[in-house]
This record gives structure tokens, sequence and C-alpha cells, in this order.
């Protein structure tokens, strides 16, 4: 199992249930990277202490973790590539929209996940998304990294500042 997907040992069952249900809707709805990003979000909030997972439902959690996706993602957008409306997402969750939406802003203010956030974007999305590339230098000035040098660019992913060399994506 990854780093990033390890949980302790008594959240364990409870993170099982959860993604056992984020991953078969990733697949019948959404994408691989859904399913892996919901696994993510998942883990992170198992590890918190205490972890918000231990009361609720799994259902409404597994739902909650996928629309917090899905805002950050903008899945809910008609314009994008994959759109879900909200009850089409929380249907085969059997929950409430309403309770998704109110339980996912529980966990974008626990996680301070903000529009957008690099951390819990698509990695298919990355390159698209402007707040991936914003860097801050010595100065204080904010520039995208993109159209930097390229040791600049070299530098900032070393440091783990961006996600990837621009031209090396491709």
């Amino acid at each position: 199992m990854p780093q990033s997907y390890t949980v302790p040992k008594a959240m364990q069952p409870r993170y099982e249930e959860i993604v056992a249900l984020t991953d078969r809707v990733s697949a019948e709805l959404l994408t691989a990277e859904y399913a892996e990003l919901a696994r993510d979000l998942a883990a992170t909030l198992a590890r918190k202490r205490p972890s918000p997972l231990e009361k609720g439902t799994v259902a409404v959690w597994a739902c909650s973790i996928v629309y917090a996706l899905g805002r950050v993602n903008f899945l809910f957008d008609r314009d994008q590539d994959l759109y879900l409306c909200a009850d089409a997402l929380c249907q085969p969750f059997n929950v409430a929209s309403r309770t998704a939406a109110a339980k996912s802003n529980t966990i974008l203010d626990l996680l301070k996940v903000t529009p957008m956030d690099p951390r819990w974007t698509l990695p298919s999305r990355l390159g698209d998304n402007p707040m991936a590339w914003m860097v801050q230098l010595a100065n204080g000035l904010i520039i995208d990294v993109r159209q930097a040098p390229r040791a600049l660019q070299v530098e900032a992913f070393q440091r783990g500042m961006i996600p990837y060399l621009p031209e090396e994506r491709h």
C-alpha cells in the first residue's frame, strides 16, 4: 500500500469500508483517478486525530469524499468533459445531495482545501490548473513557473513545488 494510503490500525476497517464504496462508484460513474484520490482523501481523514470518520455512516463519508473531490475538480460543471449532477453522484451511495454537500464542506474546511487545490486535483487536470504552477520567489513575487527559465522549473520541481517539469509531461 502506498505511504499516502497508510492509516492507523484502529481505522483500517472503517477506511476499507469507505474505499470499497468510493472505488465502486468511481468505477461505475467516474474514473480511476477519482478512485485513487478518494482513497488518498479517506486515508488523510483516517489519520486525523481524532479521525472524523469514527462517527457517522460509511455511505455518507464515502459519498462526501467523492463529492468534495468533485467540487475541487469541477465535476458539477456542465461545461466539463466529465460532468455529473450532484444527485446522480449521490444516488449510488443512497445519500441525499444536501447531506453530501454539507459533509463535503466539513472535509474541505478540516483539510483547508481551496478551489483548484493542486493536492486534490486529478492528475490529468494538473497541467490546466494554474494553482499547481504558482511559485513564490525569494523576493515575494509569485510567478507561473511554466513561463520561467528551465533552471528555475527544475529547482521548483526538485523542491516539490510543482507536480512535474512542464515540457516533460507531453
